[in-house]
């Protein structure tokens, strides 16, 4: 199994870990940002992540990997393809997430739901509400990184690869606010409009 210190220099070597004045998709500002998508457009990585993820669950005879699109689109695919299992994702369609464009989960199926990040585990619920909604058996929650200090309980085993303990910040409440350190929305390098602070 790959250590902290592995995935971390993946994470640095592939410039997936930044630092500035970032604002989550929680809706909560950051000093720390990790792009996953940076350290998964190397398929050499990308591979290794989702194969270490694998074996965590591995014996759980999982016949389905789902993960939320778009961060947890490429780890199910990666872990799926380790486990000899279907790959999914869900999707936002009017606000809800939910299974589009012709893919399913039959009832009884073992489900193991991925994500690229877990920060509050907001989509991931989201994501298990769909699964059980569909009669799927959750066996697990995946990441390959956990943000969240440790502060999150799914219900079901959780296996993440990389533990960080990133401080977060309520708009009203950020210091690097206060700093007057831009804010920058990761994936768009504008800041927000000023009713983000």
């Amino acid at each position: 199994m790959l250590t902290q210190e592995d995935v971390t220099k993946m994470f640095h070597s592939s410039k997936a870990l930044m630092e500035g004045h970032f604002l989550l998709s929680s809706g909560r500002h950051s000093d720390k940002y990790i792009q996953c998508a940076r350290v998964l457009q190397h398929p050499s990585y990308a591979d290794c992540l989702g194969q270490d993820l694998a074996e965590r669950f591995s014996g759980l005879g999982i016949d389905v990997v789902i993960g939320p699109a778009m961060g947890g689109i490429l780890v199910a695919y990666t872990v799926a393809g380790a486990l000899g299992a279907q790959a999914l994702f869900t999707e936002r369609e009017e606000g809800t997430m939910t299974l589009r464009r012709g893919l399913s989960i039959e009832p009884g199926q073992r489900v193991l739901v991925v994500e690229d990040v877990v920060t509050t585990g907001g989509s991931t619920r989201e994501v298990l509400e769909v699964v059980r909604g569909l009669g799927g058996q959750v066996s697990g929650v995946g990441a390959l990184v956990d943000r969240s200090g440790g502060n999150v309980d799914f219900g079901v085993p959780f296996q993440a690869l990389l533990r960080l303990d990133v401080a977060s910040y309520a708009p009203g409440d950020c210091p690097i606010c206060r700093e007057g350190v831009p804010l920058v929305k990761p994936g768009s390098k504008k800041t927000p409009g000023p009713s983000m602070h």
